[in-house]
């Protein structure tokens, strides 16, 4: 059995093997496709596989759709070559569920796979017709949050960059510069409307992806290699949207053991690659069940009815409240929980710490009696019903082989947003304030006791990576387990307001955070007590 056109003829072979197939006519999809496009998509990653191509193909299976994706990959070339066109396009998805069972599924939504490569004719040439189609609808993207980054982290353009502001949309190097210069070519043939459809999980990722593209309008403009009315047609809504998406679904690299379930299934050529840019690709893809994707609805060119497949459509002020009740309320302050406490307690995986009862109940502390309270429901989704299936579903799946000690990274750069929020809506006005709040001081204080360094059996461990940790270390570098912190020492590091959101001792909480700290560098297992204390 293989992955392609050919090997597919033999459906009953894949549906004993326990597959679901495409139900759909490809060969008609794919004329259709080619003919009159709706949606190409930017970056041939995990994500898209497994949640935009398979949201498509269950609309082409139940006959809502007649037109399939394109997709087109412009950082790693190579995945077109050896993934897609070595499978005629399909791909194959494990879902794994939170019971321990799996759902195996070939997908073949995709009809076209291009790569955004100006120096490669054909490709270019194709995409070229494809942005003029009147049929065009969405260029939707999942660059990863870098992807729409024009300077370094001092502010210096990047040298691709540069060369294309100076030289014009002819033949781009950049990535944005590539995407801009198909877009240029929509202007030159009619200034047809389009979304540009951000599905990064990033903050804002509409603004970051229109104030990339609008640099470029902006430069090719002034240096008379675009007409005046490029910057125009960008800039307007009526022609050019970038709508804001929240999207959360775990896609992890390709697992072994999944290559060897497939293997047993008779199926050959399961055998990741790795590029010459360090890619680590294969022909199937693993995610866990649990997908979302929110989607401001500003589409001028207008838009199939994508909610049948989940899809959910809406404001762009409800967009931003589903971020914010995911990001500090729903499910990134619990994942930090988690991180502090997982290495404070020897995890290295975190299903694994949803089988401590421990630290479930300091879960629920945080997203069920504090969050709760004061999250704004974004009316879309409901934070009660994410909360239960974050704690109940997706943390403890054991084919998510996520641990602590990555989600640790960063965690000074994080708690601003995924805690601080919280206490400001408990100190507003009109509120109770914030001095009755016990969990999320519990995790600040936590924190701290994880910058020592030292977990709770009195062992050494390595921090994981903070652009802070040279600056915050001091604060509590010279505490000794069964000693006691020296108040006045951290005190500056609690009044910090662009670490913990607010001044601790201002919102009444910094005692707390002390008090519980102490409790934790008693001596050994003192984590451990402290959290069954809570």
């Amino acid at each position: 059995m293989r992955l392609n056109e050919e090997g597919l003829k033999n459906k009953q072979k894949w549906e004993e093997a326990g597959f679901c197939l495409p139900l759909f006519n490809r060969k008609e999809v794919l004329a259709e496709t080619r003919a009159n496009p709706f949606w190409i998509h930017f970056g041939a990653g995990n994500l898209f596989r497994a949640f935009q191509a398979n949201a498509v193909q269950n609309l082409l299976n139940e006959g809502k759709l007649r037109k399939g994706l394109i997709v087109a990959e412009g950082f790693d070339y190579e995945i077109i070559e050896k993934i897609n066109h070595a499978h005629d396009n399909y791909s194959i998805l494990v879902t794994l569920k939170a019971d321990g069972s799996i759902e195996k599924t070939v997908v073949g939504s995709v009809m076209e796979s291009l790569t955004l490569d100006s120096k490669n004719k054909a490709d270019f040439d194709r995409l070229k017709e494809i942005f003029c189609a009147d049929s065009l609808q969405m260029a939707s993207f999942t660059i990863t949050e870098k992807g729409y980054s024009l300077t370094s982290p001092n502010g210096e353009p990047f040298p691709l960059v540069l060369e294309d502001f100076k030289n014009g949309p002819a033949h781009p190097a950049s990535y944005i510069g590539k995407v801009t210069s198909l877009l240029y070519t929509r202007f030159q043939n009619g200034q047809k409307p389009l979304a540009l459809v951000s599905m990064d999980n990033c903050s804002h990722n509409g603004d970051r992806l229109y104030e990339a593209v609008l640099a470029f309008a902006r430069q090719w403009v002034e240096n008379k290699a675009a007409d005046a009315g490029f910057l125009d047609y960008v800039a307007s809504k009526k022609k050019i949207s970038f709508p804001c998406t929240m999207i959360d679904k775990i896609t992890p690299r390709p697992d072994l053991s999944i290559e060897k379930i497939l293997k047993k299934d008779g199926i050959e050529g399961m055998e990741p690659v790795v590029t010459a840019k360090n890619t680590y690709a294969a022909p199937f893809v693993n995610a866990e069940e649990c997908e979302y994707l929110v989607i401001e609805d500003a589409f001028p060119n207008g838009r199939e009815d994508l909610t049948a497949c989940g899809f959910m459509f809406t404001s762009r002020e409800t967009v931003d409240k589903v971020e914010r009740m995911k990001v500090c309320t729903c499910l990134n302050p619990l994942h930090t929980a988690l991180a502090v406490f997982g290495c404070l307690l020897g995890y290295t995986s975190i299903y694994k710490e949803m089988q401590d009862k421990d630290l479930r109940k300091l879960l629920e502390g945080i997203g069920y009696t504090e969050g709760l309270p004061v999250v704004v429901n974004p009316g879309v989704l409901d934070p009660k019903q994410f909360i239960d299936t974050v704690i109940n579903i997706r943390f403890p799946n054991p084919f998510m082989p996520d641990t602590p000690q990555r989600i640790a990274t960063d965690t000074s750069q994080k708690l601003a947003v995924r805690f601080g929020e919280t206490i400001k809506a408990y100190t507003a006005p009109g509120m109770r304030g914030a001095e009755g709040l016990s969990y999320i001081p519990f995790v600040f204080a936590g924190w701290l006791r994880y910058l020592m360094g030292i977990d709770d059996e009195g062992n050494t461990f390595t921090l994981s990576p903070d652009p802070l940790l040279e600056d915050i270390r001091p604060f509590v570098k010279d505490i000794q387990l069964g000693g006691r912190a020296d108040i006045k020492r951290i005190e500056p590091l609690l009044r910090n307001a662009k670490i913990f959101g607010v001044d601790l001792y201002e919102a009444g909480l910094a005692e707390k955070v002390e008090n519980y700290f102490n409790e934790m560098c008693k001596g050994k297992h003192a984590v451990r007590k402290a959290l069954r204390n809570l």
